[in-house]
C-alpha cells in the first residue's frame, strides 16, 4: 500500500470516528481547546494570527477568532483561490464570513491580503495528528503549501480522541511544533505547560 493509500484509509477511519463523537464531547472539547489556546503566551503576545474557521464537526474556532478581534489583534483566515491554494485574508468581524468553496466560511474576495511573514501565530486544523505534530489533513494540500513558506509559531488543534500516533508521512508533510487538545498542550511530543 502506498503512503497516499494509507492516508486515504486513515482518513476514512478518522471520519467514521469523528461522526460517532457525542455532541457533549464536541462541545466540551471545543471549549477546553479554546481556553487552552487563549492561555498560551504565544497567542497572548501575537499581534497577527492566522486561524482556520471550523465547520461541521471540526473544532469551533469562532470563540478564538472573536477573542482575537476583541483584543485588537490582526486576524486573518483562509480564502481558497484555486485547488490546493489559499490566501491569508484579513477580517475585522465574524459577520464578514460567508460560505465559500466546500461550504467553508470565507472572507469576502476583496478582503485585504496578509503576507505569510506578517503572521506571529498560525492556528491550523487537521483530521488527525500525533503528539509530535505530524498531521493528517483532509487531502487538499492547502496547509502543506502554507507550512512550506511559513516560519513563525504554529499550533495544531485536534481532539484527543482523534489523535493517532501512527501517521503516514510523505516528503512534503511538515510537522507542527505545538499540538493542542482538550487535555492541554504538547510540544515536540511531550506535555508542556500553558503559561
Amino acid at each position: 500500500m502506498t503512503r497516499q493509500e494509507e492516508k486515504q484509509q486513515l482518513r476514512t477511519t478518522i471520519r467514521q470516528m469523528e461522526a460517532a463523537l457525542a455532541p457533549g464531547y464536541l462541545q466540551n472539547s471545543d471549549a477546553a481547546i479554546a481556553a487552552h489556546l487563549l492561555a498560551m503566551p504565544e497567542y497572548q503576545s501575537a499581534g497577527t494570527i492566522f486561524c482556520f474557521v471550523g465547520t461541521g464537526r471540526e473544532i469551533d474556532t469562532r470563540p478564538i477568532l472573536r477573542h482575537a478581534l476583541n483584543s485588537g489583534k490582526t486576524v486573518c483566515v483562509p480564502l481558497c483561490t484555486t485547488p490546493g491554494q489559499m490566501e491569508l485574508r484579513r477580517i475585522t468581524a465574524l459577520e464578514e464570513l460567508r460560505p465559500g468553496k466546500f461550504h467553508i466560511p470565507e472572507p469576502p474576495a476583496d478582503a485585504p491580503c496578509v503576507a505569510v511573514d506578517e503572521v506571529d501565530l498560525a492556528i491550523l486544523p487537521c483530521l488527525s495528528c500525533n503528539h509530535l505534530g505530524q498531521r493528517l489533513g483532509r487531502g487538499g494540500g492547502y496547509y502543506d503549501r502554507f507550512l512550506a513558506h511559513y516560519r513563525g509559531g504554529t499550533v495544531l488543534l485536534c481532539r484527543e480522541l482523534l489523535i493517532r500516533e501512527e501517521i503516514p508521512l510523505e516528503p512534503h508533510d511538515y510537522p507542527v511544533p505545538w499540538v493542542l487538545t482538550e487535555r492541554g498542550l504538547y510540544e515536540d511530543g511531550s506535555p508542556a505547560r500553558l503559561g
